[in-house]
Parts: structure tokens; sequence; C-alpha cells
């Protein structure tokens, strides 16, 4: 193993030590709005490793590179999801579709009255 491939490796059990350590600081409340608040530097993150990913050589590069992508792949779509449900929260219950979880019950309507 390369001195090059060994500090790269170093560097990514760091970032994954210090990952682990900040998003476990964060209060439960705080992390949904801040999942959907970050998906712009998930998208960017998801470029970089396309290109890094693009660029390699050997094939355990290509093997990380292509690792790299998946995850990166994974946290922009559950970021999403993450929105799109908490988006969800938010709507008030009239705006929900017919036949949606706890939509409220139409009305029954009367037959207009045919006296004068």
């Amino acid at each position: 193993m390369n001195n090059e491939l060994l500090n790269e490796l170093t560097f990514f059990v760091l970032a994954v030590f210090v990952g682990i350590e900040v998003i476990s600081k964060v209060p439960t409340i705080l992390h949904t709005p801040l999942m959907s608040g970050t998906n712009a530097i998930h998208g960017i993150i998801l470029v970089g490793a396309i290109v890094i990913a693009a660029g390699a050589s050997s094939p355990v590069n290509i093997v990380i590179g292509l690792v790299a992508v998946t995850l990166a792949t994974t946290n922009v779509v559950g970021g999403f999801v993450v929105t799109d449900r908490m988006l969800e929260m938010f709507k008030g219950r009239g705006a929900r579709g017919p036949g949606a979880p706890n939509a409220p019950a139409k009305s029954a309507t009367t037959a207009p009255s045919t006296s004068k």
C-alpha cells in the first residue's frame, strides 16, 4: 500500500469519527431541519465523488470512488425523503387529498327541497 493511499484512508477514518461526533451532539428536534437544509451540500459532495471516481486509475481507487458515489447518492435521496416527510407534517388537514390518511370525512349533502 503506498503512502498516498494510506494518507487518504487516514483522512477518511478521521472524517468519519468527526462526523459521528458532530451528529451525535445535534438535538433530535433539530435533526430534520438541518437535514433538509444541507441537501445542496450533499449534492456538491456527490458531484465531487463522481469527479474523483472518474479520475481513478487503480482498482482500489475505483472501488473507493464507487463506494463514495453510492454513499453520497444515498445521502442525497435520504435528505429529500426526510424533507418531504417534514413538509407533509406542516400541511393542514384540508390540504391532503381525499382518501389520504387522516383526511377529513366528506359530509353527506341533503337533496334540495322541491316544495314551494
